[in-house]
């Protein structure tokens, strides 16, 4: 019952080739050094390809992205076919129209319960002014947010 931002983690494992997924558990955590949070299910088909790697990008979405954020969350398909994006300074893919992106170098990890919890440094963070915010609360993702 807690609201939350919506983001898509992006990577490239070992092989060079585009991973990603969609993850409401995204957190700042200092401002200096800059670093944020976001944690990962251990049994995640993609968890050897964070875990292992040196950097990642998170990709804070926009209101009219929500067919991506379940596109990310979607099993057996390429998620990133016909997906616009391009790669920050690391190599890890940027996301056309995201609301902000943070290009992170994988700091460290914390093993705690079912999940591991990614800290990453922000190398390079952008910003779009005048785009909402896609928000998830309550098993349910909502598009306006009236203050």
């Amino acid at each position: 019952m807690f609201a939350t931002g919506v983001t898509i983690v992006t990577a490239r494992n070992a092989a060079g080739e585009l991973i990603g997924l969609t993850a409401n558990s995204f957190n700042s955590v200092s401002l200096e050094p800059p670093l944020v949070l976001w944690s990962l299910s251990r049994a995640a088909a993609s968890m050897p390809a964070f875990a292992h790697g040196s950097h990642y990008a998170v990709n804070v979405l926009a209101a009219d992205q929500r067919a991506l954020a379940e596109r990310f969350a979607a099993r057996g398909i390429d998620r990133f076919a016909g997906v616009e994006h391009h790669p920050g300074i690391s190599g890890a893919p940027l996301l056309a129209g995201a609301v902000a992106t943070f290009e992170c170098f994988n700091r460290s990890r914390y093993d705690e319960g079912d999940h591991v919890i990614f800290v990453g440094e922000v190398e390079r963070c952008q910003h779009q002014e005048g785009l909402s915010p896609l928000l998830y609360h309550g098993g349910r993702f909502y598009t306006e947010h009236p203050l």
